[in-house]
């Protein structure tokens, strides 16, 4: 193997390491909201920051092979994919990040029946699966399980979509102001949460992009 070989292998293991980061993050926000533990969110926050240094660390590794090495083919594009995609991973950090945040705003756990109205949870458990096929179709380098994540972000645009009038139905039957407060800081929640699928989009693309030459961005049908 090698040197330039080498610097491309640790780069991938650690945006290997950063995806499954970033994936905890969300994982520990969404768990902090169900069980309404505000410490569990403050540790989101705390962690924040690691996920921030290791996109510095990132950045200036990409930066160190186009200055030294000079690569071409997929080893150009993966560099350059990265930068993407760590950009990318770096905005997801900050979305559980803000999940937390609001979570934190709330001093009682959020109505259930407003939770099932916007289809939050069902948001939750879509966004968990993506992840999870981000994470295990980047390490094998798969753009056909990579592709999988563009139809469940179209399930996520459609919640998103419709949140605005499962907002209006809620605090139209409702005259708690906390429980109307909440409704506000769950449709920016689900704002947050829609982002995230963007950006799981946005890294799957780059993923085949490196991989197989295609440039996906911008193209609606992606199949």
């Amino acid at each position: 193997m090698n040197l330039l070989e080498t610097e491309l292998g640790e780069l991938k293991s650690e945006l290997i390491d950063m995806t499954h980061l970033v994936k905890e993050q969300m994982e520990k926000s969404i768990a902090a909201f169900y069980t309404f533990d505000h410490d569990l969110a403050k540790e989101v926050l705390k962690n924040e920051k690691r996920v921030n240094g290791i996109e510095l660390k990132i950045d200036s590794r990409c930066e160190h092979i186009l200055a030294l090495f000079n690569p071409v083919a997929i080893d150009l594009r993966f560099v350059v994919a990265s930068l993407k995609m760590v950009s990318d991973l770096e905005r997801i950090g900050d979305n559980a990040e803000g999940l937390c945040k609001f979570l934190l705003m709330a001093e009682k756990p959020f109505d259930p029946q407003l939770v099932e109205k916007m289809r939050f949870k069902e948001m939750n458990a879509i966004i968990l699966d993506m992840l999870n096929v981000l994470c295990e179709s980047f390490e094998t380098d798969n753009t056909k399980l990579a592709r999988t994540v563009f139809s469940m972000d179209e399930a996520l645009d459609e919640i998103n979509s419709n949140a605005n009038v499962a907002l209006a139905e809620y605090i139209q039957g409702n005259n708690d102001k906390e429980k109307i407060m909440h409704a506000i800081y769950l449709l920016s929640m689900i704002r947050k949460t829609e982002r995230v699928g963007d950006y799981i989009t946005n890294i799957s693309e780059e993923i085949i992009f490196y991989v197989k030459a295609k440039v996906l961005k911008h193209k609606k049908n992606k199949e």
